[in-house]
């Protein structure tokens, strides 16, 4: 994300995190990129071997904790989330890569339910990866991801779209198109899956 884009998900991260935070649950923020443009090293590695063909991903990956889930400050924009608005900072996206990461870390904690919530503003893009794999190699892996996460009990997923329809790879999913709608928008979708998450977890008991 760039521009008008990070901006809108630096708003709905703090607005998202404020309101769970209240709610009693830990929460984290974590992002996403690549750490250079057109490849990196993994591209030189590539090109040095003798460019196989299909070799996956040829980007080097950036994940990062804006807010640890330890930290017990309250959060806002003053601090920890203006990292997301450094303009040097956020490239190319592999959003699948990034969900098994952030699922990772969820299945690691010691809280009985998990919630990630996506926000994306696109499909997933990184060049130098997609010249060499075909077009669709990053979203059919996202989507691969997706599928599985959805079908673990372990953990409940959701996404937002910041301009972009997400209901085509997420079953729970809102989408959001101006500022106004942050707010409203963001917290109606979280209470509506708490609520559901809630249900469901009496069921089971």
């Amino acid at each position: 994300m760039r521009g008008q884009s990070i901006i809108m998900a630096a708003a709905a991260a703090d607005i998202a995190q404020n309101f769970l935070r209240q709610l009693g649950c830990k929460v984290e923020i974590l992002g996403f990129t690549t750490s250079s443009w057109r490849g990196g090293k993994s591209r030189i590695r590539w090109e040095r071997s003798g460019e196989m063909e299909k070799p996956g991903r040829l980007c080097d990956l950036l994940h990062i904790v804006y807010r640890s889930a330890a930290d017990t400050r309250i959060s806002s924009l003053n601090y920890g989330l203006k990292n997301m608005l450094r303009p040097d900072l956020l490239k190319e996206n592999v959003d699948g890569e990034a969900l098994e990461w952030a699922s990772e870390r969820l299945f690691k904690r010691d809280e009985t339910s998990k919630l990630l919530l996506v926000l994306s503003d696109g499909a997933p893009v990184d060049d130098s990866t997609l010249k060499a794999n075909g077009p669709y190699y990053l979203i059919r892996h996202l989507a691969q991801v997706i599928s599985r996460l959805e079908s673990d009990e372990r953990i409940h997923l959701m996404a937002i779209g910041l301009g972009h329809d997400v209901g085509k790879y997420y079953k729970i999913s809102h989408r959001i198109d101006s500022s106004d709608q942050f707010g409203l928008g963001i917290i109606d979708l979280l209470k509506n899956d708490l609520i559901n998450l809630n249900r469901n977890s009496g069921e089971k008991d």
